[in-house]
């Protein structure tokens, strides 16, 4: 009897060729749809499904393979007693099953798509095939990846089985069992794709569901993680674009992603142009200003030492001119929405080691297959919330000095604030204009994180803003600020002793204004 291999795939990658190898080895081909009028084409010998079932295609195609001449064929154990039962019924068994989905995630990814046209990409018939087969991987193999057919043409040259069959698919049980796994998983990743779409329509209302549906692909392992005796992966959700590409240098660290991601999201805040350097998630300095160079400059005056070793991003095509003025700097990771050829030849040539990558999908594109909450792990499971996504919103500011704050001092305390926002709490940053010159990052208390500041500016603290991302629960912060030369504070409010931090900056002659909003960043 004739090994039976049956073939149903959208992705019609690489199909005629596994094909033709398939029957070169004498394979029954049976097919269904499109999948059997492409091999027909091809000149090779296919049975339609139906001749199998004695059953047409029905519902325009929604019902194809559901027969138990297909699955009775798939999910028989070589077994007397299996075997004995499939002849009563005339049921040929099945050795391999090829199969890939409708393309659900492709599909909900369009902006235009509509719920009818979304619910015809959920495929019935190909998950069946696979997770029948794959159950069976005792006996049957089942191939999910066009990747795998070349491996599986080779394996196909095995020995018989217990029963005197040709091996199914000539391969080891534990290769059947690994191809397996692949095919739960892409069945799991597939149903965590719909259900998340399907979320989005049912609970539209609520930013955290009741149920995360979360399937991520292992892309990448990495050396080691925060440290060499601890292993790492990155793993992408399914179906989502790279949010990122790789230009040039050596291969990216958990550490470099870890701060990229911190990076990239700092001079996204701002339409001018904006340059970010980063150390271990927190700016060594932020600016923005007319051109590249001239926030890059700014930027690194901030903390000149902190900035070697560390990760730039800027939210402009990076030019020339800008690569140069970095110049000497080590700088790990350099990331931008565009480089110019001339840069990119400049840094292949002086910075052979610089991980430059470049946004390769700036809205995150995820394509309705993964969460858009931020998680984060705990023990025992995830912590989930919304994105802090919040800008500026100076129609909401209260001011609650005696002193306003002038024009140039609102314009810096509203950089001040959106800078505030990316370094971790408790968090103060001081600034000149558009660029930081002080930060203070990570305090156990906010009055060490203004005097960690306050020493970091050094004499550009004087006639600098404050911004602070949570309230000051005892006027000593305003206090150290003011003996630095801060003349104004943006902060949330919200003390028990907010009199006594307003107090402070009359009497000091200080201008404050309360967001009623605070930015912690644990």
């Amino acid at each position: 009897m004739p090994r039976r291999a049956i073939l149903s795939v959208h992705d019609k990658t690489g199909l005629v060729e596994f094909a033709h190898g398939l029957a070169g080895l004498g394979f029954e081909l049976v097919a269904s749809g499109g999948t059997a009028r492409a091999l027909g084409d091809a000149g090779l010998p296919v049975t339609q499904v139906a001749a199998v079932t004695g059953f047409p295609e029905i519902l325009g195609g929604r019902v194809k393979t559901l027969h138990p001449a297909v699955h009775g064929g798939i999910l028989a154990r070589r077994v007397p007693d299996h075997l004995a039962e499939l002849a009563a019924h005339g049921i040929t068994p099945v050795d391999l099953v090829v199969c890939n989905l409708y393309p659900f995630v492709e599909t909900v990814s369009r902006p235009d798509v509509t719920e009818a046209q979304a619910v015809e990409e959920i495929d019935i018939g190909g998950v069946t095939l696979l997770r029948a087969a794959a159950k069976n991987f005792e006996t049957v193999t089942v191939v999910c990846d066009p990747a795998d057919y070349d491996g599986l043409l080779n394996a196909l040259r095995g020995a018989g089985d217990s029963v005197g069959r040709p091996a199914p698919a000539g391969i080891s049980v534990d290769a059947r069992r690994r191809l397996a796994l692949k095919a739960f998983r892409h069945t799991a990743a597939y149903d965590a794709a719909i259900a998340t779409w399907l979320t989005g329509m049912v609970e539209k209302d609520e930013l955290l569901p009741a149920v995360l549906n979360l399937a991520a692909e292992r892309v990448q392992t990495l050396r080691y993680g925060e440290n060499p005796h601890q292993q790492a992966a990155f793993y992408r959700w399914a179906g989502a674009a790279p949010a990122f590409e790789q230009l040039l240098g050596k291969d990216l660290s958990y550490n470099n992603l870890v701060d990229l991601d911190a990076a990239w999201a700092m001079p996204q805040e701002f339409s001018e142009p904006a340059v970010a350097i980063i150390k271990h998630t927190n700016p060594s300095g932020l600016a923005t200003a007319d051109t590249l160079v001239e926030a890059y400059r700014l930027a690194l005056a901030c903390d000149p030492v902190s900035a070697f070793g560390s990760i730039i991003a800027v939210n402009r095509e990076a030019d020339l001119a800008l690569v140069e003025e970095i110049g000497p700097l080590f700088v790990e990771l350099l990331a931008a929405p565009a480089y110019t050829p001339a840069a990119l030849a400049w840094l292949a040539e002086h910075k052979k080691n610089c991980r430059v990558m470049i946004a390769s999908a700036p809205g995150g594109g995820h394509g309705g297959a993964a969460p858009t909450s931020v998680l984060r792990s705990v023990r025992g499971g995830l912590l989930a919330q919304t994105g802090d996504d919040r800008g500026v919103d100076e129609d909401g500011w209260q001011v609650v000095t005696r002193r306003q704050p002038t024009a140039a001092e609102r314009r810096s305390l509203a950089f001040a604030w959106l800078a505030v926002k990316h370094v971790k709490s408790n968090a103060i940053v001081l600034a000149q204009g558009t660029a930081t010159v002080g930060v203070g990052a990570g305090q156990m208390n906010r009055v060490d994180a203004v005097y960690l500041a306050a020493r970091r500016a050094g004499n550009r603290a004087q006639g600098a803003v404050m911004g602070s991302d949570a309230f000051f629960p005892f006027p000593d912060g305003i206090e150290a600020a003011a003996a630095a030369g801060v003349t104004a504070c943006i902060q949330p409010g919200g003390s028990v002793r907010d009199a006594e931090a307003i107090a402070a900056a009359d009497r000091l002659g200080m201008a404050m204004v309360f967001t009623g909003e605070r930015h912690f960043r644990h």
